[in-house]
């Protein structure tokens, strides 16, 4: 387990500093303990040495298992409002058992592969489903349904996903509940793909996949 990092990709806003911090840290903290990672306790210090100026920022945080931390910012621009992401479906699946899709980390490949499948002008996202063809997640986002009851719906981390920081913040706020989905029902409501750095993002499942 000592040939990847973990990875907290945040969102800096001018005058808010990072978004979601505590939830990102939390995050960090909990992967680094059930991995065996070092150094997590300075994450939050690291941290609040990130300054910017007047736009938002990107910024992605490292930690390795000896506990070194890298951090990188670059310029982020927010998507527009009315955005509607094309997401087109993997061949690619993920394992349910595989407990290290829980944790965000530098071990990419199969979310790496799946982006492939499709070029980006053809698809916005690319999602995942399990060995039982349960919708799982997208390469960089959470799912998100609306069903019509209210509150969105999102699948169970059992399925073999990861524990997102947008997804978590949603269901503390009870505006999302867990709950096992189908292809069909992603068909038949409508979709919302998001993580912490971008919100929440309206989507439109591709036909003929």
């Amino acid at each position: 387990m000592s040939d990847f990092s973990l990875i907290e990709t945040m969102r800096w806003e001018p005058g808010t500093g990072i978004i979601r911090l505590r939830l990102h840290l939390a995050r960090l903290k909990r992967s680094a303990g059930r991995l065996g990672f070092s150094g997590a306790d300075k994450a939050a210090e690291k941290l609040a040495e990130v300054r910017g100026e007047s736009l938002p920022l990107r910024v992605r945080l490292t930690l390795s298992p000896s506990g070194d931390i890298a951090i990188t910012t670059a310029p982020f621009s927010p998507l527009p409002e009315d955005t509607i992401w094309r997401v087109a479906i993997a061949s690619k699946r993920l394992d349910s058992t595989n407990r290290l899709l829980r944790h965000k980390t530098t071990r990419r490949g199969i979310y790496e592969t799946a982006r492939a499948e499709y070029p980006t002008a053809e698809a916005d996202e690319v999602l995942l489903l399990n060995e039982k063809g349960e919708p799982c997640e997208g390469t960089i986002t959470s799912i998100f349904l609306d069903d019509g009851s209210g509150i969105l719906k999102t699948p169970p981390i059992a399925c073999g996903l990861l524990a997102g920081v947008l997804r978590t913040d949603m269901i503390c706020a009870r505006r999302a509940r867990v709950q096992h989905l189908t292809l069909a029902d992603l068909q038949t409501g409508t979709l919302y793909m998001g993580n912490s750095l971008r919100g929440l993002i309206h989507a439109k499942l591709l036909t003929g996949n």
